[in-house]
C-alpha cells in the first residue's frame, strides 16, 4: 500500500465541506480505560496545540463550513484553556459539544463552560455497578464523581446526555445501566457496544460479547424504548451494535473524508478517529492550511471515491452504501488498508470475524486480565 504524498492522482468527485470538527485536546486522561480508542502509543505523541493554535483551526474550520465541533482526548477537561476554547468557537459561531468522563469537572466550570456558551455536555460512565466502573476507569472514586457531576449538569440546564461504552463485562447489566440514566434524568442515552481500534483492540479478547449477551441486551433496550414512548417520556435510548455481529459493513464517518475532519493533539489532521494507525502520511495543521489539507492532502484523497477499491468492491452494487466499510478495521485485522472489511461476508478475510466470534463464546478473557491504558503500558508496548 502507498504511504507516499508526492504523486496521487485526486478523485474527480469533489467532496463537500467537513461539517463536523473533532478538537481531540489532548490524550492526557486520569483513566485507564482498557476501551479507550487513542492510539496504543500515545505516549510518544506529548506534543499539543497552543490556544492560539487551536483557535485558528476553529477558524479555518468555520471558513470551510464545519458548523458542530467537539472537544475530545484523552479528557479535555486537563486543558487549563478549555473555557477560552469553548469561547471562541462561540464566537465562530459552532455548535459545541464537551464529551468528557466527568474527571476533573466542578460545579464551577459547569458555570464557566455555560457563559463561555457551551451548547451540550456529554458524560461517560463505565458501568452502572459501582465496583465494575471503577476498576474499568482506574479510579476508586470515579462512579461518586460521576453521578454528582451528571446531577450537576442537569442542574445547570444542559440536556442530560450520557454515554456506556457497553461490552462483555458490563452488558449483562443493561437494564440497571437504563435505570440508572432515568433516575439521572437522562435525555438521550448512547449504550455503544465496544468497537474494536486502539486499546479495545488490544483488549478484544476480553471484551467483545458473545451474540447472545448482545441479542438479550438489544432486546431489553428495544422493551425499554417501547415503554418509554408509551409514556411519553422524553429519554431516548441509541442502542448501537459492533461491527462484528454484522455480515456487511457500516458506512464509516460517511466516508472517508466526507463529513468528518479530526485534529489530534498535536495538530495531525485525520479522517477519523483511528486513522493514525494506518500507514498512510496525514498531515499537520501546523504545515498546512486545513483547505489544503481537506481538498487537495494525500491522506484525505487516500480513499474518496472508489477508484482505489479492489475486488469484490469495485463490483459490488452495495458500495455507494458502504464505501468498501471501514480502512482502519482492514489495515487491523489484515494488514492492508486496501481490503474490502472483514466484517462483510463478501471478504475472502470474513473468517477473522468468525474467529473472533468463536473466541468469544469459547475462550474469552477475564477482567483481570485486560491491559488498562495507561503512560506505562503505552510505553512497554512502544518497545513492543
Amino acid at each position: 500500500m502507498s504511504v507516499s504524498g508526492s504523486s496521487f492522482a485526486k478523485p474527480e468527485h469533489v467532496p463537500g465541506p467537513p461539517l463536523w470538527l473533532l478538537a481531540e485536546l489532548t490524550y492526557r486522561c486520569p483513566l485507564q480505560c482498557p476501551y479507550c480508542s487513542n492510539p496504543l502509543d500515545f505516549a510518544r505523541h506529548q506534543e499539543e496545540l497552543t490556544t492560539a493554535q487551536w483557535i485558528e483551526v476553529f477558524r479555518q474550520a468555520r471558513e470551510l463550513g464545519a458548523a458542530q465541533l467537539g472537544f475530545s482526548g484523552g479528557e479535555p477537561l486537563v486543558r487549563q484553556d478549555l473555557a477560552e476554547l469553548i469561547a471562541a468557537a462561540r464566537e465562530l459561531g459552532y455548535y459545541t459539544n464537551l464529551i468528557t468522563s466527568g474527571i476533573g469537572l466542578t460545579e464551577a466550570r459547569i458555570a464557566e463552560f455555560a457563559e463561555a456558551g457551551l451548547d451540550h455536555i456529554q458524560i461517560s460512565f463505565q458501568a452502572a455497578d459501582e465496583e465494575v466502573n471503577n476498576l474499568l476507569a482506574g479510579s476508586k472514586k470515579a462512579f461518586a464523581h460521576k453521578l454528582e457531576m451528571a446531577r450537576a449538569v442537569k442542574q445547570h440546564g444542559y440536556p442530560m446526555v450520557l454515554n456506556f461504552v457497553t461490552h462483555r463485562h458490563n452488558i449483562d447489566n443493561i437494564e440497571q445501566i437504563i435505570r440508572l440514566c432515568l433516575e439521572l434524568e437522562a435525555d438521550f442515552v448512547e449504550l455503544a457496544t465496544c468497537q474494536f481500534y486502539g486499546w479495545a483492540e488490544l483488549n478484544r479478547a476480553g471484551l467483545l460479547p458473545t451474540k447472545a449477551q448482545l441479542e438479550r441486551a438489544e432486546r431489553i433496550t428495544n422493551e425499554w424504548r417501547d415503554r418509554l414512548a408509551a409514556e411519553g417520556h422524553p429519554c431516548k435510548l441509541i442502542f448501537v451494535t459492533p461491527d462484528y455481529y454484522e455480515e456487511r459493513p457500516k458506512a464509516c464517518m460517511n466516508g472517508w473524508g466526507s463529513l468528518f475532519l479530526d485534529i489530534t493533539p498535536d495538530g495531525t489532521a485525520l479522517p477519523c478517529h483511528s486513522a493514525r494507525s494506518l500507514p498512510v502520511q496525514f498531515p499537520k495543521v501546523t504545515e498546512h492550511s486545513l483547505k489544503h489539507i481537506w481538498y487537495d492532502s494525500f491522506g484525505f484523497n487516500r480513499y474518496r471515491g472508489d477508484d482505489w477499491m479492489p475486488e469484490p468492491c469495485r463490483s459490488c452494487d452495495e458500495k455507494e452504501r458502504d464505501f468498501g466499510g471501514c480502512r482502519c478495521q482492514a489495515f487491523l485485522l489484515t494488514g492492508d488498508a486496501d481490503n474490502a472489511d472483514p466484517v462483510c461476508s463478501k471478504s475472502a478475510h470474513h473468517g477473522l470475524i468468525l474467529d473472533a466470534r468463536r473466541e468469544a463464546e469459547e475462550a474469552p478473557w477475564s477482567l483481570e486480565q485486560l491491559t488498562q491504558r495507561n503512560v506505562r503500558a503505552s510505553q512497554i508496548i512502544c518497545k513492543g
